[in-house]
Parts: structure tokens; C-alpha cells; sequence
């Protein structure tokens, strides 16, 4: 897919080319990563393992994106096919994660990565094309004024990374530490799995497939981690799934039994993963997207996080509005509090043929 040379170069500059990542292109796929890992604009959700996750375990078709000029990239756009009955027709960068869109290291291969989505999301007769950005990058799209995200450095010294905790929310790890919780970092999803099943019952929504877990597991290595809580009596309470990507922690999935809040698992818990970051030498941690009014909105900027607006902007082609698939639509009211009634077994086999479609 070749870009015209007249308005994707610089004077005295080769063309820019759009070309797209096959899936079992290993060498490609390495210096896709490469590039990644380089690129200060990229996020974890960049990295070219992403398209088997979208491919290989939800049966999207992938659409990976990369500009390059004289054989070195410049730029890259991960991109997704989500096509559903219920929740609509889109392609999105990219779906499943809270960051995306174009990464790129000059404005001219942003636009031609973003020109050739524009061209698929035609040829595939989407609703509407998605991109997940931290930045602003088009005034005069429609944006989603609904997520947050919450990033913070993390000081080199342990302690004063305790004393950084507001007041309250200290007391609550402290509380923790008396009750004689610990922590672990396990080896697979075996014990996150049950607490994440049962906490996203109790909120009402389908979880994501256990094989999704243990997949990310597989393909991301030592980048991706369980740290489990357990009591006294060492039952697991609480559990984190993180991502790593260069000096980052990203906790992702999470889950608890209803104990753990007695007992201040949750803060205990993503306590012990920034001492244990720290101790890594890890500089920032990134507690990820909340939705703004919500409870995990407050709970983040109780531990004196500050929420940074997060630009997911939408090129609208076959419907008039922004898409709302969001547990705070009003619409989904009654299949929230009914998916809630579910036994677990029942929502545990049903949910992943829902979820998947979500995004």
C-alpha cells in the first residue's frame, strides 16, 4: 500500500509506505516491538503480540498498520474489526485496551497511518472508526467525555512512597499489614481468575474468558504478572493482573472477594505491587482508566492520583452519535441487574460470548 510520495515527504525525502503486519510475520513483529519500545508516544497496547490477542482469542480481524520510509518505521496504528448485532460495526485502536490510536514519530506518518484507516473503515462499511489516544489529535471529531486516566512516578525510596499516601487511605494499608495479609506473585491466573469472575458478577457485567488470561500469560512473558493477597489463614482475597512496558506498571484486571474489603485487601494489595515496583527499580505507576463518577474513580484519587483526561475520538461514518457500550448507559440497566442474579457457572460460560463484542 504505497502513499503518494507528494504528500507524505519533505523535500529531498523518500515516500512514506503503509504496509500492514501479518500475523505469523515474526521478524516483522520484532521490529515492530523495537520501534515500540523506542517510540516515547507508544503504550504497552502498541506492541505487536496485540493482534494475536484480537485475532487468535476474540476472532477479530486485525488490521496492523505501520509507516515506513527507506525501511524504517516511523509510525504505527494497531486496529481492530469489531463487528456485532448489538453493540454495532467498528474499528477501533483498539479494543480490550484502554490506549491505542497512532504512535508515531512525525506528524506526516501519524497522517498517512490514519489516512489508510480511514480507507479500511470504508472498504468495511464500519459505523464509525475509534482511536484511543492520551493527546487531542482532531478538534472536530466527536470525543467520548467518559474516561480518565491515572499515572504517577514512582520515588525510588519505598518509604516515601508510604508517606505519599493520603492520610486515609495509609491508614487503610496499614490496616493491612496488621491483619496480617501477604502477598505473592503467582505464576498463572489460577487464583486471580475465581476473584476476578466474582467481582465483575457483583458489578453486573460479563467477565472475559479465562483462555484470555492465560494467553497474555504466554505471549507477553515477564510483562505480564499476578500479584495475589492472602489472608491469615492464607486464603487469596484480592488480585491484580499487570502489565509491564519499559519503566512502567500497568495493573489491569483485577478481582476480590468480598472479605477483602474488611480487611483492606484492595489497598494492601496495590500497596505491595509499588513496593515491589520500586524495589524493581519501576518509575511510573499507571493505575489505568476509570469512568469518571464511578467508584474506582474515587478510590484512585484517594491515593492521591490525578485524573488526565483521555481523548477517545470518533470518525463517524454510518451512525449520527458517539457509541455508548458502557455499563453507565442507562439502557443497560436491567441486563446489569439481572447478569448480577446469575450463578457463576451460568455468567462464567455466557459472558465471554457477550464481552467479546464490547471491547
Amino acid at each position: 500500500m504505497s502513499l503518494d510520495a507528494g504528500e507524505n515527504t519533505v523535500s529531498g525525502a523518500s515516500p512514506l509506505t503503509v504496509r500492514r503486519l501479518e500475523r505469523d510475520d515474526r521478524q516483522g513483529a520484532r521490529r515492530w516491538d523495537a520501534w515500540v519500545f523506542a517510540c516515547p508516544k507508544a503504550t504497552f497496547f502498541h506492541r505487536a503480540a496485540w493482534q494475536d490477542i484480537v485475532s487468535g482469542v476474540f476472532r477479530h480481524p486485525a488490521h496492523f498498520l505501520y509507516a515506513e520510509r527507506d525501511g524504517m518505521i516511523e509510525g504505527v496504528l494497531p486496529l481492530a474489526h469489531v463487528r456485532s448485532l448489538l453493540f454495532g460495526n467498528a474499528l477501533v485502536s483498539l479494543p480490550f485496551a484502554v490506549y491505542g490510536g497512532v504512535a508515531a514519530g512525525s506528524e506526516a506518518a501519524a497522517q498517512a497511518l490514519e489516512n489508510e484507516a480511514q480507507a479500511i473503515a470504508r472498504r468495511l462499511g464500519v459505523d464509525h472508526l475509534e482511536l484511543r489516544h492520551f493527546d487531542q489529535r482532531h478538534a472536530d471529531w466527536p470525543t467520548q467525555d467518559l474516561y480518565v486516566s491515572f499515572r504517577k512516578a514512582i520515588d525510588p525510596d519505598v518509604e516515601a512512597n508510604m508517606r505519599a499516601i493520603p492520610r486515609k487511605q495509609r491508614a487503610m494499608v496499614r490496616k493491612g499489614i496488621k491483619s496480617g495479609l501477604k502477598s505473592d506473585v503467582d505464576g498463572d491466573v489460577e487464583r486471580f481468575f475465581p476473584l476476578y469472575a466474582d467481582n465483575v458478577l457483583r458489578h453486573g457485567t460479563p467477565a472475559l474468558p479465562k483462555r484470555y488470561f492465560r494467553r497474555l500469560f504466554e505471549v507477553f512473558g515477564q510483562d505480564c504478572e499476578v500479584l495475589t493477597v492472602t489472608d491469615a489463614q492464607g486464603r487469596a482475597i484480592s488480585s491484580v493482573l499487570s502489565f509491564r512496558f519499559r519503566d512502567e506498571i500497568l495493573p489491569y484486571y483485577a478481582g476480590d472477594d468480598v472479605a477483602a474489603r474488611d480487611l483492606a485487601g484492595n489497598d494492601f494489595k496495590y500497596w505491595e505491587l509499588m513496593r515491589r515496583s520500586c524495589e524493581r527499580g519501576i518509575r511510573v505507576f499507571d493505575y489505568g482508566r476509570s469512568k469518571q463518577g464511578t467508584g474506582s474513580y474515587s478510590f484512585k484519587k484517594n491515593w492521591g492520583f490525578e485524573p488526565r483526561p483521555l481523548y477517545y475520538e470518533y470518525c463517524l461514518y454510518r451512525r449520527g452519535d458517539i457509541p455508548q457500550n458502557n455499563p453507565s448507559n442507562v439502557k443497560f440497566r436491567l441486563f446489569i441487574e439481572a447478569w448480577r442474579r446469575l450463578p457463576i457457572g451460568v455468567a462464567n460460560w455466557l459472558g465471554p460470548f457477550i464481552v467479546r463484542n464490547l471491547g
